[in-house]
């Protein structure tokens, strides 16, 4: 017997991509939660980061959680290459290759089209999600009231550009990678995957003082091996390699309205912005955050809010991590009150 499915689709038709390549049959994926308000006015959008679903997203949202479905009307759109929106394992032939500015656009039309969706009380992302915020700021400034960007930022930096090309080497050195694309599970190439990803994404702190033990890990081989090693193995292969492409090329300026004139595209927005990288992310560094905040010179506001935490990128998804939970929990409720 099939599972039931538990989220809806907005099929966008033929889409033509910023590249000018045409997309046919465009599919998002997407799931809500909560009701929407008569006047409209209590949307919050929140896409999804790098290999996640829905599913492994939506533990933010909750009665008393960082976002109450009681008070809001959730969004979740899943980003093109997560295996659920249009993806390679979904994709009959050679998959273009979108963008974030693609996929805001088709967030868009599903908003405006599906719901009559105007106004936006916040747009909250982590990674790939904060980036993908960042863009909707820009993009849609009179849309956009408040934007959490959550160990994102505006676009990919030098150092998360090399950050990623060591991830990519790890997968496409298992042999299933032939002629640009995987054949088969690269099963070698998942597990080297996790481990160049373990590295990265956790602080140094965070090994030095075993942290890995509060998640109930006996030792650190045990942490990766139980941890890490087969993280990405549940996602296609081709459909990582897609979302790394989005994630490389991210820049809310790469698009035809700001010419890529980055202060250009940072000045058009308007939202109140929550700049919340982790203090201790090696890809998403605080410091590009902090450049970043003084060219929002027409924000309603915008505050730099760095989560005090040792566990690098993973700060800003605390899934099993109570004081960084706490801690996003009062930063995003003091958003939604200006």
């Amino acid at each position: 017997m099939t599972a039931q499915r538990d989220y809806e689709t907005f099929e966008a038709g033929d889409v033509t991509l910023q590249s000018g390549a045409i997309f046919p049959s465009m599919t998002l994926a997407y799931k809500t939660y909560g009701t929407l308000s008569p006047a409209k006015d209590n949307v919050i959008l929140y896409p999804t980061s790098f290999s996640a679903q829905h599913y492994d997203t939506e533990w933010l949202i909750g009665s008393g959680g960082v976002l109450d479905p009681e008070r809001y009307f959730i969004i979740i759109p899943n980003l093109f290459g997560n295996g659920l929106s249009s993806s390679p394992s979904n994709t009959a032939g050679p998959f273009p290759e979108p963008t974030y500015h693609d996929a805001i656009a088709v967030q868009h039309r599903l908003l405006t089209g599906r719901f009559g969706i105007s106004k936006l009380a916040l747009v909250y992302g982590w990674s790939m999600g904060g980036m993908q915020a960042y863009h909707w700021a820009a993009s849609h400034p009179d849309m956009v009231e408040r934007a959490a960007v959550v160990c994102g930022s505006a676009r990919c930096a030098p150092y998360n550009h090399v950050f990623l090309e060591s991830v990519k080497a790890a997968l496409t050195g298992d042999p299933a990678f032939r002629n640009g694309r995987f054949v088969e599970k690269p099963t070698v190439g998942y597990r080297a995957m996790g481990r160049v990803y373990a590295g990265w994404a956790m602080s140094h702190g965070f090994y030095r003082d075993e942290l890995w033990r509060e998640a109930g890990f006996s030792s650190l081989e045990d942490y990766l091996v139980r941890g890490w090693d087969a993280t990405f193995a549940r996602r296609d292969a081709n459909d990582l390699l897609a979302q790394i492409g989005i994630w490389q090329s991210g820049d809310i300026s790469r698009c035809a309205a700001f010419g890529g004139d980055l202060d250009r595209a940072l000045a058009a927005i308007k939202a109140h912005m929550l700049l919340m990288p982790g203090a201790t992310d090696r890809y998403f560094d605080v410091r590009d955050n902090e450049d970043e905040l003084g060219r929002l010179v027409n924000a309603k506001s915008a505050v730099l809010h760095p989560i005090p935490s040792l566990h690098g990128h993973r700060a800003g998804n605390p899934v099993n991590n109570p004081p960084d939970q706490a801690f996003i929990r009062a930063e995003i409720a003091q958003l939604l009150s200006k």
